[in-house]
């Protein structure tokens, strides 16, 4: 006898209420996020009880059905998560994170780069724009990411690379993004329209304090301060047209905690008139640089509370947060960018890497990019980095989170520590759904 078909819960649901007696529904394999009001809410949970439904008898279980709240009974939806892995490996797309320089004029107090090398050499940027307009006729996306280093200070090897890109893009009908990442020292208005100019319209910039809470943490070379000419540049920036985005980041540990929320109120008095601008906040991490053992690191449970402390914080001045956060809970999206087969970080001098956080580390250090574009690459290496999550990890095959980390949200924690590296958002879905719904009312 043919099994009766009925429309169950999603294995990948979350829920939460919100303030207003409200509920917010999130499910990974969708990506949909979705608000119901208190007069919805017994509907919606009715609906979703684990017994599922015959029929699709209202308009709301038809939203839920839609959105993928609500699934046929005969649908295996392990299978669909593991189908979505599998589209990781699709050759049709490429990302590169590239390090037009490895000099920085900061000496941050936590940073774990070292500085060795300077500016990309034309071996390399030469290498790139082979390579690139090889892969052209096979791509239909092409998303570059700058960073360093500070890349700002190679912006002639943006400049160069970027306006190759863009006419290879052009040519070949590729959709061509880009993101950097800045310390902001170099970020000028004009400086800055020039970036848009090159297609390159995401930026993350960082502020720790206010004043000299951050020129402690964040200096020149020299000792000297940086906090007011970053804050005016990314005032000047206000005043240019279009769109953009700018993730303001705050990096928090035991030194500068109690100092967030003077900062939180400076950035809204400047920032919160502006959508394109969103703040996000992060632990300071030990990530293997010289500078270890000076970092007051907040302990795990500290900062996983921390994060949301504040960002609800910033919310409720009227400051939003950053869109990389409901970014991040869609299908694919915190899966780092070092367990993806088409992503590598290029440095400056043709060193191929996986992940930005461990450079000296030989496991990192998978090939090499010649002159004529050739990839002298190492397999071996690579699927340590690609395959290290959801194929190994029963746990991770069986979570609610699955389809957007896939166990791989930072295979370097992974590899260091032996242990599972979920995701800030995926530990605390219930606030977070909470935060998107709340900032989604400013």
């Amino acid at each position: 006898m043919e099994n009766k078909n009925r429309y169950v819960p999603s294995r990948f649901n979350a829920i939460t209420h919100t303030d207003d007696n409200g509920v917010v529904l999130f499910n990974s394999y969708t990506g949909a996020i979705t608000y119901f009001s208190d007069q919805e809410k017994q509907a919606v949970l009715s609906s979703l009880k684990r017994a599922g439904t015959d029929l699709l008898e209202n308009e709301i279980q038809e939203d839920l059905h839609t959105n993928g709240f609500l699934v046929s009974s005969h649908v295996d939806e392990k299978r669909r998560a593991q189908f979505l892995h599998q589209s990781l490996h699709r050759t049709d797309t490429m990302h590169l994170v590239l390090m037009p320089t490895e000099a920085c004029n900061f000496r941050c107090t936590y940073c774990y780069e070292t500085f060795e090398r300077g500016k990309m050499n034309r071996t390399v940027i030469n290498g790139l724009k082979a390579f690139v307009q090889e892969k052209a006729a096979s791509l239909t996306d092409l998303h570059i990411s700058w960073f360093g280093g500070e890349p700002l200070i190679s912006l002639d090897v943006i400049e160069e690379l970027s306006e190759t890109f863009l006419a290879i893009a052009k040519e070949n009908h590729v959709q061509y993004s880009c993101d950097l990442v800045t310390n902001g020292y170099l970020l000028t208005k004009d400086t800055f329209q020039r970036l848009l100019s090159w297609n390159i319209n995401q930026f993350m910039i960082t502020v720790d304090g206010v004043g000299e809470v951050h020129d402690r943490r964040r200096h020149l070379t020299g000792g000297g301060r940086t906090f007011d000419t970053i804050i005016e540049n990314l005032i000047a920036i206000k005043d240019v047209p279009g769109s953009f985005d700018i993730t303001i980041r705050t990096n928090f540990d035991e030194d500068n905690l109690q100092a967030t929320s003077e900062l939180t109120h400076f950035l809204k008095d400047h920032f919160a008139d502006d959508k394109r601008f969103g703040i996000l906040f992060r632990p300071v991490g030990q990530w293997g640089g010289k500078n270890d053992d000076d970092i007051p690191v907040c302990s795990r449970t500290m900062a996983n509370k921390k994060i949301w402390e504040l960002t609800d914080e910033a919310i409720t001045q009227g400051f939003g947060m950053s869109s990389m956060i409901a970014d991040s809970l869609m299908p694919s999206a915190s899966v780092c960018y070092a367990a993806k087969p088409h992503s590598l970080v290029v440095s400056s001098h043709g060193q191929l890497y996986k992940c930005t956080l461990s450079l000296h580390e030989e496991f990192n250090q998978v090939g090499k990019i010649h002159e004529d574009g050739h990839l002298e690459l190492d397999y071996d290496k690579i699927a340590s980095w690609v395959t290290s999550g959801e194929e190994t990890d029963a746990v991770c095959q069986s979570c609610f989170y699955r389809p957007v980390c896939q166990g791989n949200h930072c295979p370097l924690y992974r590899m260091r520590t032996g242990e599972r590296p979920c995701p800030y958002e995926k530990r605390n879905i219930k606030k977070v759904l909470n935060l998107i719904w709340k900032n989604s009312t400013q």
